[in-house]
């Protein structure tokens, strides 16, 4: 989320960024709405003052047996008090206007970030490691896994459709094993500490990290209430709230909803998504009426620190978990549909770094470092990339991709993505913190010291999936047995080779 006072005073260099985006500019359009929206804030707040003042007035025109003057000022209390409801709705109505705009902007990459339009375009960092000679012709994860009987997509289809397996055996513990490694090397070793966050979060949340409202397609949601829930829990508690839907409907039918069709009308509205709706449903009840699926645990651990003030000193905080993560897709048909590469569900184990602007780009460095090192151990030949310009994500300043060779596929595939979101995210989420005295010397301490956005960044640390299919495929032997990694044997109960049963 943009601040709409830094694109006041930095107009060209925020179209130079969305331009670098391949973009269109953006500013003059922002900038027409925040003039109306600060010329309505205006409006209201003189409204309010003078009505204010003329309240003080009319006691000292009827102290002074002025009774003209006092009538006067009352009719002019009146008007006001009836005025300032429409100018304080006006001035909501654009701020929202300009809320919604900004919220589908793109974060600005920072300056070393290459121009380009698409994947193409990215820059190779450098490589670790080299592609093994196998002297056969390496199988891809998908055959090696069903010829081993222990990776089902059929049985998965049956279960839940496409984009879904079931894994067995020893291919099944190679993925908890995977996870318990990353985790164990991430906590010990990098100095994450280890969460277990709830897998389904509420529209805030996932707005804070920008999933919503922009990628809603490309999410799992899940409604919370059926009809005869929502009918229970709102009737008791706000059957009042609901005159505004029940005026609606007058002005469009000529004629008064029973309260039945008004709660009838109002869940049609819930399940819809329509904000309003939702808003009334969960001030009344306290209880979501809908929550999201979290397509990675980013979403959960950065939003540990919303609508927080936290001191510098606590800065920078790291956290890690491995969860399963949840994606629609809905872009992506045609695409991989055969194996594990692209999944509705799948195992991830992230990291996440909240920081001070000063830190981001170091931790930027430390973070794309540790997750290169699961790969090292695991001795897995990959590469990093510089994403361009044209290929970050929406959230992103600059990101670094990790590409694993899978012999398999004879190609590299993302495995890891590591970004510095600067305070993009923070801003969505009202997160902040407040420099030490050491940090300000001029400022006295406390309360006096004011309050800066945090910089927050996220990477897999790695795709739990995509790095067992890369063991599956680097470490096949003739034959289609598997090998174990040397640092997974002892999370595999010392089973080195992975065979197929009988």
């Amino acid at each position: 989320m943009h601040d709409i006072k830094w694109i006041r005073e930095h107009k060209e260099e925020f179209d130079h960024g969305l331009a670098r985006r391949g973009l269109p500019s953006e500013a003059d359009k922002l900038l027409a709405i925040d003039k109306r929206r600060r010329a309505a804030i205006q409006k209201a707040e003189a409204a309010l003052a003078r009505r204010n003042v003329a309240s003080r007035e009319i006691g000292a025109a009827k102290k002074s047996n002025e009774e003209a003057a006092a009538q006067a000022l009352l009719a002019e209390v009146a008007r006001l008090k009836a005025e300032i409801p429409a100018l304080e709705a006006e001035e909501k109505k654009l701020s929202k206007e300009l809320d919604d705009a900004l919220a589908q902007i793109p974060n600005l990459p920072l300056e070393d970030v290459p121009e380009g339009k698409d994947a193409s375009d990215n820059v190779e960092h450098h490589r670790f490691g080299a592609r093994r000679d196998y002297g056969f012709a390496p199988q891809q994860h998908f055959d090696l896994g069903e010829a081993l009987g222990q990776m089902d997509f059929e049985i998965a289809a049956k279960l839940s459709g496409a984009r879904f397996v079931v894994l067995k055996g020893g291919l099944a513990r190679l993925e908890r094993a995977l996870a318990q490694f990353m985790l164990d090397m991430h906590t010990n070793e990098h100095g994450y500490t280890e969460v277990a966050p709830p897998l389904l979060v509420r529209d805030k949340t996932m707005f804070g990290t920008a999933q919503l409202p922009k990628f809603a397609s490309d999410q799992f949601e899940i409604v919370m209430a059926s009809f005869e829930e929502v009918m229970e829990r709102v009737k008791s508690k706000a059957i009042e709230s609901f005159s505004e839907v029940q005026a609606k409907n007058k002005e469009r039918t000529r004629r008064e909803m029973t309260t039945e069709e008004a709660l009838s009308s109002f869940y049609d509205g819930l399940k819809a998504g329509m904000p309003e709706y939702r808003e009334l449903y969960e001030a009344q009840t306290g209880q979501a009426s809908r929550l999201w699926l979290i397509p990675t645990a980013e979403v959960p651990l950065t939003n540990l620190v919303r609508e927080s003030i936290l001191d510098e000193d606590t800065l920078p905080m790291r956290f890690t978990a491995g969860t399963p993560c949840f994606r629609a897709e809905a872009g992506a048909a045609g695409k991989d549909t055969r194996g594990m590469i692209r999944q509705h569900q799948f195992d991830k184990v992230e990291l996440v770094s909240i920081t001070t602007p000063e830190q981001s780009g170091d931790e930027h460095e430390r973070m794309l470092a540790c997750a290169e090192e699961v790969l090292r151990r695991l001795d897995l030949h990959y590469r990093v990339l510089t994403l361009c310009t044209g290929d970050m994500g929406f959230a992103a300043q600059k990101t670094y991709d990790i590409e694993v060779w899978l012999p398999g596929q004879n190609m590299y595939r993302e495995i890891s993505s590591c970004s510095l979101c600067g305070d993009f995210q923070a801003r969505r989420m009202h997160a902040r913190f407040r420099p030490s005295v050491k940090s300000v010397p001029f400022v006295r301490g406390g309360s006096d010291v004011p309050a800066r956005h945090v910089h927050t960044l996220n990477g897999s640390g790695v795709a739990v999936g995509r790095a067992l299919i890369a063991v599956m495929e680097t470490y096949q032997q003739q034959g289609g047995s598997i090998a174990i990694p040397d640092v997974l044997q002892s999370y595999m109960g010392g089973v080195k080779v992975i065979e197929r049963a009988g």
